[in-house]
C-alpha cells in the first residue's frame, strides 16, 4: 500500500494508505470526500460548543434581535419552545443574538463537551504525527457521535434552520462564508505530487512505481489555483535547528575571539627549544655583568 501523506498548502491534514493500481479518479474522490468530511466535523463541532453554552438557534428573523425589538415586533420563537435539553434548561444569554440562552444543564453539557473532544481526536492532524491512517468510516464515526450526543442532550431535535440540524442533514449553506473557500468540490479537486499534477485518466503506480511501500506526500488542490509550492528540501523545525547550531558556533568564536591572548606563550612549557638545552645543559642560564 502506498501512504500518502495529504496536504492542503504546506499544512498537514492526514494520512491515507491506497494500492499502487488505484485508478487516481477514484483516490482523487476518496482524498476529497476524507478532507471535506474533516471540515464538516470540525464545523459541528465549533457549533455544537456554542449549543452547549447558549441553547438552539434562533428564527433568522429574530437573531441580533434586542428582547425589546423582539417583544414590539411581537416575534415568537416557536421552535425554542419544543425544543428543550434534557434535565431543563438553563438561561445563558448569547452576546452575538444567534442562540436563545436555554443552555443545557451542566451535566448534559459535558455530555456534548466530552463529544467533540473525542471527535476531534479521530479527525486530529496529531494523527499524522502518530502514523495512523485517516479513512472515511472513520470520519463517520465521528459524525455518528455527534449526532448521538446532540439526540441524547436535545430528544425533540433541533429547529430546521439550527445550522447543526443542517450538517447532519446534508442542507448546510456555506455560501458567503469563510467555511465556504476551504471546501473542495469532488469535481474540480486535483492532487499534485513532485510539482506534477496527478492526472485522474492515469493509475497511481504510473506515478510513483510499483513500490507499495512508498510515502509520498500530495497536495489538493482547487482546479485553476495553479500548481501548489513545492515542498522545501529541509522542515521548518530542522530549520529552526540549523539556525540555533550556527547561532551557537558564532557565540563560540566570538568567545574565542575575546580570549585571543598569546602571553601565555612566554610560559616556560611553551618553549619549544626547552628540550634541546636540557640535553646540553645549558637550562637556566643567567646573563648579568660581574
Amino acid at each position: 500500500m502506498v501512504l500518502l501523506h495529504v496536504k492542503r498548502g504546506d499544512e498537514s491534514q492526514f494520512l491515507l494508505q491506497a494500492p499502487g493500481s488505484t485508478e487516481l479518479e477514484e483516490l482523487t474522490v476518496q482524498v476529497t470526500r476524507v478532507y471535506n468530511g474533516r471540515l464538516k466535523v470540525q464545523r459541528l463541532c465549533s457549533e455544537m460548543e456554542e449549543l452547549a453554552e447558549h441553547g438552539v438557534f434562533l428564527p433568522p428573523n429574530m437573531q441580533g434581535l434586542t428582547d425589546e425589538q423582539i417583544e414590539e415586533l411581537k416575534l415568537k420563537d416557536e421552535w425554542g419552545e419544543r425544543c428543550v435539553p434534557s434535565g431543563g434548561a438553563v438561561f445563558k444569554k448569547d452576546d452575538i443574538g444567534r442562540r436563545n440562552g436555554q443552555a443545557p444543564n451542566e451535566k448534559m453539557k459535558q455530555v456534548i463537551k466530552k463529544t467533540i473532544e473525542e471527535a476531534k481526536a479521530i479527525i486530529s492532524k496529531k494523527q499524522v504525527e502518530a502514523s495512523v491512517c485517516v479513512t472515511m468510516e472513520m470520519v463517520k464515526d465521528a459524525l455518528d457521535q455527534l449526532r448521538g450526543a446532540v439526540m441524547i442532550v436535545y430528544p425533540m431535535g433541533l429547529p430546521p434552520y439550527d445550522p447543526i440540524r443542517m450538517e447532519f442533514e446534508d442542507k448546510e449553506d456555506l455560501s458567503g462564508t469563510q467555511a465556504g473557500l476551504s471546501v473542495i468540490k469532488e469535481s474540480e479537486a486535483q492532487l499534485w505530487w513532485a510539482a506534477k499534477e496527478l492526472r485522474r485518466t492515469k493509475k497511481l503506480a504510473d506515478y510513483v512505481g510499483k513500490n507499495e511501500k512508498t510515502k509520498i506526500i500530495v497536495k489538493i488542490q482547487q482546479r485553476g489555483q495553479g500548481a501548489p509550492a513545492r515542498e522545501p528540501v529541509i522542515s521548518s523545525e530542522e530549520q529552526k535547528q540549523l539556525m540555533l547550531y550556527y547561532h551557537r558556533r558564532q557565540e563560540e568564536l566570538k568567545k574565542l575571539e575575546e580570549n585571543d591572548d598569546d602571553s601565555c606563550l612566554n610560559s616556560p612549557w611553551a618553549d619549544n627549544t626547552a628540550l634541546k638545552r636540557h640535553f646540553h645543559g645549558v637550562n637556566d642560564i643567567k646573563w648579568r655583568p660581574r
